[in-house]
């Protein structure tokens, strides 16, 4: 070979040998990858911080709607570039003030993140989502993935904020796309083994695109640390009561009167019920919407709008969508008999749900009480139960816990109609009485509880 070709065949092997010496292998692309990841969600992951009041859990106080001041973390992410944020409910619930760590710009040099006020513009306690609203604008948004899309063993990271620890990433894997974790409950999860703990709550779990397929809220664990139990709401989930959040402040969801059972084969052969699997109506509600279209106790329930239906948690959430006031039609199973019923939606009311949002604002406490109250307004008055009187009054919407009138006082839930006789028809009149009272003199209130009347005396402290 000439001596010029043994110099380019030389050249060659060089640059080749250094070529494969300098390119990434696999795990080094895997990496950068996940690196990449990384930099682009972390920009629109926030840490969520607040001031407030909570409702005590049950091993906390024996008393129901007892509320004690707290100061609680958590995370979020930004879904919109106007500035909302996602994050859990039970991060914000009871909150007289939220503030919100925006990590810094992309390319912001020296990189500086910046706290600021949020304003919650609706919760929802049963999806355990809550939107917040921030002064910014141009914010880096994460998109929303199709969750009814996710499949078991598909890789996802969690961000977020775990036990205090700011801008924190963690990854695994789906353990199961639709975990119900009561039976017939509606609300299902996104189950992964990505560690998640205290503070990940509100923060997004998303996919290897970097889009959001959850909303991490909750563990379970036997030590109090993770175990690799972890859930997260599904997106969809999130979008739909976002979306409500948004255009209301509150989410509506829709009833026909009727209790529903997923159906086992024990009860299938003890009812002698025409199959051994779906869906039973357990009880229909007497003139409710499903009393009114001729559903019965024992009724299989096929399908809703033509989409057949094998548990009471798909019921139950085939029940979210349809409008209030909306006609929806029900293939249903009488024996031998084939039934299609035509039946008119209504809306869903949650006293505990309202309880606990109405307790969450300083100014409805009323401390010689140690109570949180409000008025019983007209569009208050829609969302309870009917009551006694219609001419006004006081809703107690929690106790506070540091109360010193805790042992006889009121009951969330409790209707003040009057004090020692004279009618109180909202929270002025009643701070108005209270304010010419002394120390020790005797009250006794008209309360409204269950339905019942019945008095409520105490002693002003």
């Amino acid at each position: 070979m000439p001596l010029q070709g043994k110099i380019a065949l030389a050249g060659a092997a060089c640059l080749w040998i250094a070529a494969a010496q300098t390119a990434p292998g696999p795990l080094a692309q895997l990496s950068d990858g996940f690196r990449q990841l990384s930099r682009r969600v972390h920009a629109s992951v926030v840490k969520v911080s607040t001031v407030g009041y909570r409702q005590l859990e049950p091993e906390e106080s024996e008393e129901p709607g007892v509320a004690a001041r707290q100061q609680s973390a958590g995370s979020g992410v930004i879904i919109d570039p106007e500035g909302l944020i996602v994050t859990n409910a039970h991060v914000v619930v009871g909150a007289q003030r939220v503030q919100v760590t925006l990590p810094a710009a992309p390319g912001e040099k020296p990189a500086r993140a910046r706290s600021v006020r949020a304003e919650v513009v609706g919760l929802d306690l049963e999806t355990d989502v809550a939107l917040l609203r921030v002064p910014e604008k141009n914010l880096p948004a994460l998109e929303m993935a199709d969750s009814d899309q996710v499949e078991q063993g598909q890789l996802v990271f969690a961000f977020g904020s775990p036990l205090g620890l700011d801008n924190s990433v963690t990854m695994g894997v789906v353990s199961s796309p639709a975990r119900q974790l009561r039976a017939d409950d509606p609300m299902i999860y996104i189950q992964t083994d990505a560690p998640i703990n205290p503070g990940n709550s509100g923060g997004p779990l998303v996919d290897t695109e970097g889009r959001i397929i959850g909303i991490n809220t909750m563990i379970l664990s036997q030590s109090g640390g993770n175990e690799g139990i972890g859930f997260a709401v599904p997106s969809n989930v999130v979008a739909n009561v976002v979306d409500q959040l948004r255009r209301t402040g509150r989410v509506i969801r829709g009833e026909i009167g009727v209790t529903v059972q997923t159906i086992t084969p024990t009860l299938a052969e003890g009812w002698r019920l025409p199959r051994s699997w779906g869906v039973v109506v357990a009880d229909v509600e007497p003139e409710q919407q499903g009393d009114a279209a001729g559903l019965r106790v024992g009724d299989v329930i096929v399908s809703l709008n033509g989409r057949e239906l094998e548990s009471a948690r798909q019921f139950n959430v085939s029940l979210y969508r349809p409008a209030v006031g909306e006609t929806i039609t029900l293939e249903v199973l009488r024996g031998n008999r084939t039934l299609k019923l035509q039946v008119r939606v209504a809306e869903r009311h949650d006293e505990a749900s309202t309880y606990a949002e109405l307790a969450s604002r300083e100014e409805n406490l009323i401390p010689e009480l140690g109570i949180f109250a409000v008025d019983l307004t007209p569009a208050l008055r829609e969302q309870l139960a009917p009551a006694r009187s219609e001419s006004g009054g006081v809703l107690v919407a929690a106790r506070h816990a540091d109360s010193a009138v805790l042992e006889e006082g009121f009951r969330a839930g409790d209707l003040i109609y009057a004090v020692n006789r004279t009618p109180v028809k909202n929270t002025a009149e009643l701070r108005a009485f209270l304010k010419k009272q002394k120390s020790g003199t005797a009250l006794a209130f008209q309360v409204e509880r269950g339905g019942k009347l019945r008095f409520v005396s105490l002693e002003l402290p």
